[in-house]
């Protein structure tokens, strides 16, 4: 048996000998995790959704493993839950690519249901479909694995399949079908293991599941199982499986109160490291306003009006309609002050936002930045200054990290980089001095985020925007100095006036993009001329222009889910 987290496993031995893999180890924090503060339903351990109680099952016991194909050509494992409670019931196996340290969950359900006349809330199959069996593949394997789909009955759906090595189908009494009015539809997600060592090749693939209407309102509650199905061309992955869906989801019963945020915060919430060479740093917003930023409004440019600390004579709500926006102090001496930022006293603020039907819950770490430096292009081997592309006035970044509500335990963490961003799950970030606090890296001038220190292209692997991140002594702890600038399930949190302005945080500057590539052409020959017009064809077009950003509450994220 498996265990995650700071628990301790068991060894166990597969057929035969096979070098050693990533997910041979155990995923464990640096420190201990804390005892949750109390509070009503956060880290209890189980949650209703609706007759139906489900808890996270983190011990695994090994069924059946490849050791080719998928992810760096390593392989996959399988898994069913093991040390499951009394009372619960498997609701599907799990599976992870070899090349990281075991790390996952799959929920268990038990029948809660009071009254009966609807029937239960869990039924067992009545059949089994054999999806898949490697027995006429040739890659290097633990025996044979067979895949199976259960026959749910009428009124019921599956939410996992079953792994065995055997060809002989599973008892009826291995798995439970979940009744369809708490289940919701499903999809592919990430690419977990295929034959092949890309998702989009043809062929047996297996996927993670996710449900298929995501964001802060969505219902759909992710079972931790995995979908399997043959991919064949021209025909995108669909699921025979449901996911659950939370009916108690309104009621935010297993959201963390105020307390548990803190807790949260101090055990987990990021360092950030900007670049050595960054003169354009973090501040707080009410610093910000306090030094001299300035609303504009159409027509009436020549007379702007200084804003308040909170916010509070900004414009709230409407759209973004290019009727009022944000830029720097007038004064030469006071501008530049201002867009160096002024990182000793900067605070983040944090959005506390339930996903995954209100099983998980993400905190959102926004970071504001006065300014947002210059951007410089590779070009092959040379490096070129590209003067005022890049710039802009206003610069919100964030970090995202997802924690479970079912023990406080944190998954993985979002990192947002330009219009896009990835997701980096816990094994696989790097920890601050042997605590739980994960280490973030901002790009130099850009402050789009990554996990890793070095150099990340915009464009192509030769030619493009440099994005360097580095350690330095500019370093900023998130969870020192922060505020809930909004969490909807808590009575009493109020949002800062600025959270509600609904338009842009800098001037919208569109350069003359021929004249501002002519000048960098202007000190370039040959083949690095050709580069650069290669460069301006790949980079998306706002790179080329100066346009403040809209603030936290009007990105697409704010209600919706991080892609």
């Amino acid at each position: 048996q498996l265990a995650m987290g700071n628990c301790l496993t068991n060894s166990f031995s597969s057929t035969k000998e096979a070098k050693a893999l990533p997910i041979d180890t155990i995923f464990k924090f640096p420190s201990p995790l804390p005892n949750w503060a109390s509070g009503e339903g956060f880290a209890s351990g189980t949650i209703d959704l609706g007759g139906l109680q489900v808890c996270q099952i983190s011990s695994f016991t090994k069924i059946w493993a490849t050791h080719e194909g998928g992810t760096d050509n390593l392989g996959a494992t399988f898994f069913e839950p093991s040390a499951v409670p009394n009372g619960f019931s498997m609701l599907g196996c799990y599976s992870q690519p070899n090349n990281q340290p075991l790390f996952g969950w799959v929920l268990a359900g038990k029948d809660i249901t009071v009254d009966s006349s609807s029937g239960g809330t869990l039924k067992k199959p009545i059949d089994y479909t054999l999806i898949w069996s490697s027995e006429s593949s040739n890659f290097e394997q633990d025996d044979h694995g067979y895949i199976w789909l259960p026959t749910p009955p009428d009124g019921y759906k599956a939410v996992g399949h079953v792994v065995t090595t055997s060809p002989e189908k599973p008892s009826l009494d291995k798995i439970r079908c979940v009744r369809s009015d708490l289940t919701d539809e499903c999809e592919a997600g990430r690419w977990i293991w295929g034959q092949g060592t890309t998702s989009s090749e043809n062929g047996f693939n297996v996927y993670g599941s996710r449900f298929s209407i995501r964001g802060t309102k969505a219902q759909g509650v992710c079972v931790g199982t995995f979908i399997a199905q043959e991919n064949t061309s021209g025909t995108a992955p669909n699921s025979s499986l449901a996911c659950l869906k939370n009916n108690n989801f309104a009621l935010f019963s297993s959201m963390p109160k105020a307390n548990q945020i803190e807790a949260l915060v101090q055990t987990y919430s990021p360092w950030m490291y900007f670049h050595p060479r960054d003169e354009y740093l973090p501040s707080s917003v009410d610093w910000f306003f306090s030094n001299g930023a300035l609303l504009y409004k159409k027509g009436e440019e020549p007379n702007p009006v200084h804003i308040e600390p909170t916010g509070s004579n900004l414009p709230q709500g409407g759209s973004n309609d290019g009727e009022y926006w944000l830029d720097l102090p007038i004064d030469h001496k006071a501008r530049e002050e201002v867009m160096k930022g002024d990182v000793k006293t900067s605070e983040t603020y944090l959005h506390i936002k339930p996903v995954f039907g209100g099983t998980f819950s993400d905190i959102v770490v926004w970071i504001f930045y006065p300014f947002n430096g210059p951007s410089t292009a590779k070009l092959g081997l040379i490096d070129i200054p590209l003067g005022k592309i890049g710039e802009h006035v206003g610069d919100w970044e964030h970090v995202t990290f997802r924690v479970s509500n079912f023990n406080g335990v944190l998954h993985n963490v979002y990192f947002s980089q330009h219009n896009g961003g990835t997701w980096v799950d816990a094994p696989l970030l790097e920890f601050q001095n042997g605590t739980n606090k994960f280490v973030a890296y901002s790009s130099l001038h850009g402050h789009a985020n990554y996990p890793k220190p070095g150099l990340v292209l915009q464009g192509t692997s030769e030619i493009g925007i440099r994005n360097d991140t580095a350690r330095s002594d500019l370093v900023m702890d998130t969870g020192a100095r922060y505020s809930i600038a909004s969490a909807e399930h808590i009575a009493g949190i109020v949002e800062p006036p600025w959270l509600n302005y609904a338009r842009k945080w800098g001037p919208k500057i569109t350069y003359e993009l021929g004249t501002e590539v002519e000048n960098v052409e202007n000190v370039l020959s040959g083949d690095l001329k050709s580069a650069l017009e290669n460069l301006v064809n790949i980079v998306p077009d706002e790179v080329f222009g100066e346009d403040g950003p809209t603030g936290p509450k009007m990105k697409s994220s704010w209600d919706g889910d991080e892609e």
